[in-house]
């Protein structure tokens, strides 16, 4: 069945060129593959052949840092400044997400402030860690704090695991699954979930398994607590498990390369169904991936209330200015 909404894309991605540059220069490939290839036309091409109507842009792992801050900064704003230009151009198509500079939390902080205000940016992109560190670290708490005060929303991308990838296998296939597995566990754990609760936190690739495992995710914050004795009694109250989940049933959740015939069910039996986001995950997910996601995720039975909110009304909410 085919939406009768235009689709809102809430994880689709630009490669601006002097960004390009940065990363082939140092080789790098960004969930173990080459850097595709990205123009706006190409943007375009794809959002019109799979009833995309808006696309909000932001770049993948690994970022703006490559090591040292000055550069990160500079990459960023000129990163963002890039995608204001994209959005400017075609205001109807596109909004963005504005990159920062952690581990810099100093140079995040000013890129966020710069981006949101005078860039018009719809809301913040994050990496589950920055250069081995988890969004959870203390240091980056008053960042947190911030984007909380200015109720940002924020995509949370995973990045590269911190350690040796396993042989044969491309990062994005696994691997960035548990990573943003493991920045939303410790989110939890920390407390900075319920602590900054106005960031409204878009997960990608419908949070990794964390639908999957949430009930252990909850066993593991019991067991963190210091009367786990006491507890282990709370597991018997219906109410209180349904308000520690609630805790992550906040959470946004997009259907980037998860919306089969297993994933979307299984989110949909953990997710609000108001919290969920259509994502192509273009160009890293080339044309006819998406259009195979996008068939598959067209397969799945929802009643059409279901489609429309994952395709464009649940994107609203976080959005208003994108034009009905």
């Amino acid at each position: 069945m085919t939406s009768r909404a235009s689709r809102i894309d809430v994880h689709h991605h630009l490669v601006p060129p002097a960004y390009a540059r940065a990363l082939r220069t140092r080789g790098l490939r960004p969930g173990g593959v080459d850097l595709p290839e990205w123009s706006l036309e190409r943007s375009l091409r794809v959002m019109d052949r799979n009833d995309i109507a808006t696309a909000i842009l932001s770049i993948s792992t690994p970022g703006a840092w490559l090591g040292e801050a000055d550069e990160a900064r500079r990459l960023a704003r000129e990163v963002n400044e890039y995608a204001a230009g994209v959005v400017a151009a075609r205001p109807r198509r596109f909004g963005f997400f504005a990159t920062l500079t952690l581990p810099d939390v100093e140079g995040a902080i000013a890129e966020a402030d710069h981006a949101l205000d005078q860039l018009g940016a719809a809301g913040i992109a994050l990496l589950s860690n920055s250069d081995g560190r988890y969004l959870y670290d203390a240091a980056f708490e008053p960042l947190l704090s911030h984007l909380h005060d200015r109720e940002a929303v924020v995509f949370l991308h995973p990045g590269e695991l911190p350690g040796q990838a396993a042989p044969g296998i491309p990062s994005f296939t696994a691997d960035f699954l548990l990573d943003t597995v493991r920045a939303t566990t410790g989110l939890l754990l920390s407390g900075a979930l319920e602590k900054y609760d106005r960031i409204r936190w878009i997960l990608a690739h419908a949070g990794g398994f964390l639908p999957y495992i949430s009930h252990r995710v909850l066993l593991t914050q019991l067991r963190t607590e210091p009367r786990w004795r006491q507890a282990k009694v709370m597991l018997a109250r219906k109410a209180e498990v349904e308000r520690r989940l609630g805790v992550l049933r906040r959470l946004y959740f997009d259907v980037a390369l998860s919306s089969s015939p297993t994933a979307l069910p299984s989110l949909l039996a953990f997710a609000d169904e108001d919290h969920v986001l259509y994502g192509s995950d273009f160009p890293f997910a080339p044309a006819p991936a998406v259009r195979f996601m996008r068939q598959e995720y067209e397969d799945v039975r929802l009643s059409d209330h279901q489609r429309a909110a994952i395709d464009r009304t649940n994107a609203h909410v976080l959005f208003p200015w994108i034009a009905t």
